[in-house]
């Protein structure tokens, strides 16, 4: 997934939070999946930086979205270079305050984008909140952070301290009950982190990413012992083969977690020099490219391994990939062209504007896909109809479900979440 950390301004502020800081909701989201019926998690990733753009937590109730899903994994906190969980973005997190317009019941409230999950909470008490560590350039330090068994623990009571018991400095407690548990984005174990450096990275990783997992579940346990309170932990793990085998022992890691949810996009993009599907189901007849990935491939190697199947929750896209000058190919596919500097990365909210403006659509329900071409552009995208080819998919498979990254590039209306939560309807949630 992009999951790039955007580069917004750091604004610093002081303040003593309000009391209202104070006061955590007794909503527990339960066992996910685990217990009794087989329920289909639905899942959206909320990109913090994203308010600096003007989409906030509110903009999920108000689309429809917060009624529609499981689950909303708040990207990103970070595993600092001691080791320990942290705010990447303190204003955003927790000092921000939210104006009357921006807050989720309509009043301006202190206490950031925490506070504002709160108050989700709050409305509907049925979904569950989890922050997402790491992504795409915060995994800088999970190799050395994981390295011994003291590392673990260290690390994960301090996330567990930062995250669940909401414990600011001089302000214990300040946003506890924003989260409901972890969602473990180690981009990826065994490799060099994308944003390298001299970033340590080990083929230890691939079993201390497990005994790491161990760890977060055998203290959220304890934790939980007292209100009997089941706390989430999941993972977010690649589709490569390769990288599947290098980097994690399945199906071992999955006796800790409540689910993983699987990168069904990326699979192909701009950075090669041939238009192809970023989110096929299974590969397209003719793929000219030597990995022939697809999302079925992704699915069937963990099968492979062992992994439980009802504990693989599909990844699909709200954004796009695109190319510009475009030559060769049919409609645009498998042509040669170069980044599209306007159309590549963006939401389906805007995607679906170039509509009538001389893009055609195409679609291939086979495998699940659009794409639009005009002659010299060539977007891959998925809309709601793709969306419901998937979510075919997981129901004849009997996966756990579906994720999205991320909210933002949904429309006002939650088009893309709500064709998620029609096709898996059958489930009888």
């Amino acid at each position: 997934m992009p999951h790039s950390f955007g580069q917004a301004a750091r604004v610093l502020a002081v303040g003593v939070l309000s009391a209202t800081l104070l006061l955590a909701t007794a909503a527990s989201a339960g066992a996910a999946g685990s217990q009794g019926k087989h329920q289909l998690q639905r899942v959206a990733y909320f990109a913090q930086w994203k308010i600096y753009s003007g989409f906030f937590i509110k903009n999920i109730a108000t689309s429809g979205a917060a009624q529609s899903l499981t689950t909303v994994n708040y990207a990103f906190g970070n595993v600092d270079k001691t080791g320990r969980c942290a705010s990447i973005d303190t204003w955003a997190d927790y000092l921000r305050p939210s104006s009357a317009s921006e807050s989720v019941d309509g009043v301006a409230e202190p206490g950031g984008n925490f506070n504002q999950l709160r108050l989700l909470k709050q409305r509907y008490p049925n979904l569950r909140v989890l922050i997402s560590l790491g992504g795409f350039t915060l995994s800088t330090n999970f190799s050395q952070a994981v390295s011994t068994d003291a590392a673990r623990k260290a690390l994960v009571a301090s996330c567990i301290d930062l995250f669940i018991r909401g414990n600011l400095p001089g302000s214990p407690g300040a946003f506890a009950g924003a989260f409901d548990g972890f969602d473990i984005d180690w981009e990826w174990p065994t490799l060099m982190p994308f944003n390298g450096g001299s970033t340590s990275f080990s083929p230890a990783d691939r079993h201390n990413f497990t005994l790491m997992l161990a760890e977060f579940r055998t203290q959220l346990d304890e934790l939980g012992k007292p209100t009997h309170k089941h706390y989430t932990l999941t993972a977010f793990l690649p589709a490569d083969p390769v990288k599947i085998k290098k980097g994690f022992e399945v199906p071992s890691l999955f006796r800790y977690l409540d689910w993983a949810t699987i990168q069904g996009y990326d699979l192909h993009g701009a950075w090669e020099a041939t238009t192809n599907h970023q989110s096929a189901l299974f590969s397209p007849p003719g793929d000219p490219s030597p990995e022939k990935f697809s999302d079925d491939l992704a699915i069937q190697t963990y099968l492979a391994a062992d992994a439980p199947a009802r504990k693989l929750v599909l990844g699909v896209p709200f954004y796009s990939h695109a190319w510009t000058n475009v030559v060769g190919g049919t409609n645009g596919l498998f042509g040669t062209g170069v980044q599209s500097g306007a159309y590549d990365q963006q939401g389906y909210n805007v995607i679906k504007g170039l509509l009538g403006s001389g893009y055609a659509l195409h679609r291939d329900s086979d495998i699940g896909v659009a794409w639009l071409w005009n002659g010299t552009t060539f977007v891959t995208f998925d809309d709601k109809v793709a969306i419901g080819e998937k979510m075919q998919y997981v129901l004849d498979n009997d996966l756990g479900g579906a994720m999205a990254w991320e909210l933002s590039g949904d429309d006002a209306s939650g088009t893309l979440v709500k064709a998620i939560a029609d096709g898996l309807q059958e489930d009888g949630d």
